[in-house]
């Protein structure tokens, strides 16, 4: 028995598909995926049936294992046949930098992109409302789709919130055409909605989103025309942790800020407030007491917030742990000695040099907060990622 055993052939290739999958899955190394397949058809086909994430080099945020070796600046209709014909179970894909990509190359989504839950077209200037509806008939089961820079209207938009009712995360940031009708289709027909970026699309005010459902939780509607019914229709659901409305510039808006602390925001967790110029102490007010949750806020540039607004953030801030306060005209000693007093949980203060707050008034806020870190480094952007922002409904 011993010979026959002796006899026998040992060899990996002997292992069932199943195994084999199991072996695939663990490779972490792209170089390790792609040669995996160039062993025999058999391996190559596991490869295939096996891969779930896809990108193009030319794809923004290219990660390891998930894209291609070959280049794909002149990627087009044939191309994508092969690659979704190829690899039939892709729940990611992203095409965004592929230029060339036609409204008619998203017909082939159809077919084989029905188990597609992200999908990316930033910068495929050539896509249109067209290709959008074909995304929208292809992938009906689409939770995540990035649309940066894409030239669609509030039609395109309709028929994709028509046909993909479990969208989650939706980037329109930079397509001009998209206004509040469009919006009002996407937060009243996709009601799982989570994170919606909004930023540069200059033709919303905000109405359209009057209504939405309390799973929206991130918002970034950064150098948009806002208004006060806007602002009002952004918080409406009752469940927002992230909003971003930095740059607005509307000089009729005085106090239109002052829906935000109106209790429709009290799970607020992060503000960018930053080069809104025109917000006064009354919003600030309202604000800090309305959004007892608040862990950080951004009032760079905020040039009309006065004493009455920093003591309100001292008294009623509880919770906050990052202030920004670069280039702020009216910080004066005094309002620095309000948060200095106040916001107990304060671990980091954005400051550059203020002439109004003399040294000695920095030495005291030093002194009696050494816990607090002061960084005279002004932040651009703040918060988590679009796709990453913690959705858990009990905080």
């Amino acid at each position: 028995m011993g010979d026959s055993l002796m006899d026998g052939v040992t060899s990996i290739m002997l292992l069932p598909d199943d195994c084999l999958c199991f072996i695939f899955n663990f490779l972490d190394c792209r170089t390790d995926r792609e040669s995996f397949g160039l062993t025999c058809h058999r391996w190559l086909n596991i490869q295939n049936l096996n891969r779930r994430s896809l990108q193009f080099p030319c794809s923004f945020g290219i990660v390891g294992p998930s894209s291609l070796s070959q280049s794909c600046t002149d990627i087009n209709s044939f191309h994508l046949y092969r690659i979704l014909a190829r690899f039939q179970h892709l729940e990611y894909l992203s095409l965004s930098g592929c230029i060339e990509i036609l409204d008619s190359t998203l017909s082939y989504l159809k077919p084989y992109g029905s188990k597609l839950q992200t999908l990316c077209l930033d910068c495929c200037f050539k896509i249109s409302d067209y290709g959008i509806s074909l995304v929208g008939d292809g992938c009906p089961f689409l939770t995540t789709i990035s649309l940066y820079r894409c030239s669609i209207t509030d039609t395109g938009l309709e028929a994709l919130a028509n046909a993909c009712l479990a969208l989650r995360h939706v980037n329109l940031a930079y397509c001009p055409c998209i206004s509040d009708s469009g919006l009002r289709a996407l937060s009243q027909g996709c009601r799982e909605l989570q994170a919606v970026k909004i930023s540069n699309c200059r033709g919303v005010s905000g109405v359209g989103l009057r209504g939405c459902s309390s799973t929206l939780v991130y918002i970034d509607a950064e150098c948009c025309y806002l208004e006060p019914e806007g602002i009002m229709s952004i918080v409406s659901g009752g469940g927002l942790k992230f909003l971003n409305i930095a740059g607005l510039s509307c000089s009729n808006f005085r106090n239109g800020l002052e829906a935000i602390g109106n209790g429709f925001a009290a799970r607020l967790k992060i503000l960018n407030l930053r080069m809104c110029r025109s917000v006064t102490n009354a919003s600030i007010v309202a604000i800090a007491k309305g959004c007892p949750q608040l862990q950080e806020w951004n009032l760079a540039l905020c040039h009309e917030v006065r004493v009455l607004g920093w003591a309100s953030i001292g008294s009623n801030c509880h919770n906050l742990k990052k202030l920004h306060v670069n280039r702020c005209r009216n910080l004066c000693h005094q309002g620095l000695q309000a948060l200095r007093d106040g916001c107990k949980e304060l671990s980091v203060l954005y400051m550059s040099r203020n002439s109004r707050i003399s040294d000695t008034a920095l030495e005291l806020f030093k002194l009696y907060r050494c816990n607090v870190e002061i960084k005279a480094e002004e932040v651009m952007s703040i918060g988590p990622n679009w796709d990453s922002i913690d959705y858990d409904e009990s905080t």
